[in-house]
């Protein structure tokens, strides 16, 4: 079995694209996107496997080049759709993943083929998330700038797995980002004596370690309440495991999180991510929808970080 990673690239926003075409034209516009995009993996070295209709699944032998093929795919199609009226763009989350893949009738089978599509449906609008599979066979000299996003739960897996999200973006600041070189589990962010800080519009509550878990939700059983009709009665848990902070999704419409120094977001459905530093929580809807209720999110590594006073409040 050949060691090959794995990319899929979906885009998103078709059904808007259906409603303002009709199923013709936006089938037609859809398919001109997905084929120019195996197109360009091709040119880096990359096999269309197969398309899936607003998808398409893509095998390279190369990681380097298979990096190269969705860091210059997202570019230019994000730069295409930046003057589409807003029901006609379709963004892409594309996920990719290195491992073993059996090859039959010139389609492929395997964790790392799995994994790609799980990563695409974790990712958000514009992003692209990798596999620590992937991550690890890039050399030093690569060029490519990486977050590592912590251990995340992923659908059929046994065990939370370590997610990194290609930063392809030439305005990400570079002390956000993690190279090569230095591929490494970040240390934990706090100690006996750390907790985290959240704040939603004029409230703000620590909680410390003896505290965790905490629930965030609508209801009065919440230890943080945000009274907002999209945020569900128990929309997220936040925990303390394995020295890491660990936000867990389980509301019915999502929760997203978005991190201190990026633009780009991590979208939770019934999912789990590791917490860093600082940020924002965004609950019941996107970052991109301005009236989203949102927190605001601080880590503390020991008791004294923790009783600074809060930040942006009153």
């Amino acid at each position: 079995m050949p060691d090959l990673t794995i990319a899929f690239a979906d885009l998103t926003g078709s059904v808007s694209v259906f409603e303002a075409l009709g199923n013709d034209r936006a089938t037609k516009a859809i398919t001109r996107i997905t084929q120019w995009i195996g197109v360009k993996g091709q040119e880096h070295g990359g096999k269309v496997v197969k398309m899936l209709g607003d998808g398409v699944l893509m095998s390279f032998p190369d990681p380097r080049r298979a990096v190269e093929a969705c860091t210059q795919i997202q570019t230019e199609h994000t730069q295409r759709v930046q003057q589409w009226p807003a029901p006609l763009k379709l963004q892409l989350q594309i996920g990719l993943a290195r491992g073993p893949v059996v090859l039959v009738d010139g389609d492929c089978f395997g964790d790392a083929v799995n994994m790609a599509s799980r990563l695409s449906d974790l990712a958000g609008p514009e992003q692209i998330l990798a596999s620590a599979s992937v991550i690890a066979q890039l050399g030093a000299g690569s060029g490519v700038r990486f977050r590592n996003l912590g251990a995340m739960q992923i659908r059929g897996k046994t065990d939370p797995s370590d997610v990194f999200r290609i930063e392809w973006q030439t305005e990400v600041h570079s002390e956000f980002l993690t190279v090569p070189a230095a591929l490494h589990m970040l240390p934990p962010r706090t100690g006996k004596g750390g907790g985290i800080e959240l704040i939603w519009l004029d409230t703000s509550q620590r909680f410390a370690m003896a505290d965790l878990p905490v629930h965030i939700g609508r209801v009065a059983e919440a230890q943080f309440v945000v009274s907002d009709p999209r945020v569900s009665r128990l929309h997220a848990r936040i925990d303390h495991r394995s020295g890491n902070f660990v936000l867990e999704d389980t509301s019915s419409y999502g929760t997203w999180v978005r991190f201190e120094g990026s633009d780009q977001a991590v979208a939770l459905r019934r999912q789990e991510c590791v917490l860093h530093d600082g940020g924002e929580i965004a609950m019941g809807a996107p970052f991109t929808d301005f009236t989203a209720p949102t927190i605001r999110f601080r880590l503390a590594r020991d008791a004294m970080e923790l009783m600074r006073p809060p930040r942006g409040v009153g």
